[in-house]
């Protein structure tokens, strides 16, 4: 009488066997099906091509780590919440980065091109002219240890108290980094420039907002000339000629038009703005406006 089990091959170990799976080596014999999903798995393998379950597990050792997959509800359940919270994340990013590196369209910068320089974006920035000139090195030298838009100070601002962001005025900060800026150009530090740049530019918009009025000539020019050492120059030529509209014989306006006519190669005009700032010197610091003399130091370096 012929055998309810016919003996067969393995095809994987070449032992002698019935059944469903081979005692040597737990391959499936033919016809076998996978006790995870029930799909025929192919003689000799070891895994079973649709789920994965390991080829002679028991039905509840492969339920347990080959189990079916998961419907597509499901599926749709357990990845939504984290897709959602990936798209939000990078939409923050997206809308605080614009904010950092590119002025309001609404803002009185009156630039028709007032993107900043950024070396994140732009493949380095800057080159480098000697030193640490890196935006590592920008964090280092923050003139906000626990500033909202920049790191700890770390190495380089090793045991400095840094002041409370939280208990400065807009105009305070706005000022700190327009010092910091103006320092770290001295220094020869462009990439360091170039990282503080729209900081600065977002603070001074900050400070605008609070004032409730546009820019005055001495912000004008505190913008016009962050603008200008990171080399955004269309920014830093609107402001001077939004301010010299306005007060055509502004020391401030000529000195910041004069300097934005150099970085530019344009020669003639800045010998022009040079004229017209030497012949108005005099007369105009006799007015003694507070602009003039919270930066003399500029205006007695200018022409």
């Amino acid at each position: 009488m012929p055998s309810d089990n016919p003996t067969t091959t393995c095809a994987r170990c070449g032992t002698a066997g019935s059944g469903r799976f081979c005692t040597e080596c737990g391959a499936p014999l033919a016809g076998a099906p996978c006790a995870g999903c029930g799909e025929l798995l192919t003689p000799g393998s070891k895994f079973c091509h649709h789920c994965g379950a390991a080829a002679g597990a028991a039905a509840g050792a492969a339920s347990a780590t080959a189990a079916k997959p998961a419907s597509k509800g499901a599926t749709l359940g357990t990845t939504l919440p984290w897709a959602v919270a990936g798209i939000a994340f990078l939409t923050l990013f997206a809308m605080l980065a614009g904010k950092g590196f590119n002025a309001r369209r609404g803002s009185t910068l009156d630039a028709p091109s007032n993107a900043l320089p950024n070396p994140a974006l732009d493949g380095g920035g800057a080159p480098s002219t000697g030193g640490s000139n890196t935006a590592a090195d920008a964090m280092g030298a923050a003139p906000f240890a626990n500033a909202p838009f920049a790191a700890a100070a770390g190495a380089g601002g090793a045991g400095v108290r840094a002041p409370d962001i939280s208990k400065m005025s807009p105009t305070e900060i706005a000022d700190r980094l327009f010092n910091k800026i103006m320092q770290l150009n001295d220094a020869g530090k462009a990439d360091s420039v170039a990282f503080f740049a729209p900081m600065a530019i977002q603070a001074y918009e900050m400070v605008e907002q609070q004032q409730g009025h546009p820019f005055d000539a001495d912000q004008r020019y505190d913008v016009g000339r962050i603008a200008e050492v990171a080399g955004a120059l269309p920014m830093a030529r609107a402001q001077a000629d939004t301010i010299l509209q306005q007060q055509p014989d502004h020391l401030l306006g000529l000195l910041l038009a004069t300097q934005v006519a150099k970085a530019s190669g344009n020669s003639s005009a800045e010998q022009e703005y040079a004229s017209r700032f030497a012949k108005v010197k005099t007369r105009e610091l006799a007015k003694k406006l507070p602009e003039y003399s919270r930066h003399r130091r500029e205006i007695d370096a200018g022409a």
